[in-house]
């Protein structure tokens, strides 16, 4: 029992501490000085290849960092996607939500003028203004001035001159940057 005090951390130890109860384990109790001395030699053998292998899960501290660069890079690429769909889909939201408050805006209008034009007075001077009627007994007057009378513009009168080339030689023109 010498070989086995001095490996636990018995006797033979310097500085020994008393062993707490949770770490004791029962094991039955060799006659010969030779098992100890065999459990000595495995434990430095499986030493011995743990240090062989690197350390840590059997591997050399630069693997273990590939290993590590190579999970995050991982887990980053399999949150890119969600994210790119999520922000993508937040935006859209942001655009339909707009899309609904001017759909909103204009149902309030519609709802306003129906409201309006329950009302037969305002029935009577839209079909006055827009549609030129007149009640039974006016007499209408329409005054016409001639296009281009002081103080008046057509609305439907164009305002680009006409051109006096033909198309292909207009082309050609811009094309070549003459007529500038």
């Amino acid at each position: 029992m010498v070989g086995r005090g001095t490996e636990r951390g018995g006797r033979g130890r310097r500085g020994s501490v008393a062993r707490r109860p949770e770490r004791v384990r029962t094991r039955p109790t060799a006659p010969d000085k030779e098992k100890p001395r065999a459990v000595r030699q495995v434990r430095q053998a499986a030493q011995q290849k743990l240090r062989k292998r690197g350390g840590v899960l059997g591997l050399a501290t630069t693997r273990r960092a590939a290993v590590v660069a190579t999970v995050v890079c991982a887990l980053a690429l399999s949150v890119a996607v969600p994210l790119r769909n999520y922000l993508s889909q937040r935006s859209e939201v942001e655009v339909v939500e707009q899309k609904q408050a001017e759909l909103r805006r204009q149902y309030d209008e519609l709802v306003k003028r129906k409201e309006r034009l329950a009302d037969p007075e305002q029935v009577r001077a839209q079909a006055r203004e827009r549609l030129k009627y007149v009640m039974p007994g006016e007499t209408p007057y329409l005054v016409e001035l001639p296009p281009g009378a002081a103080g008046t513009e057509d609305e439907h009168a164009t305002t680009q001159p006409v051109p006096q080339q033909s198309w292909y030689e207009n082309l050609w023109d811009s094309v070549t940057g003459a007529g500038r």
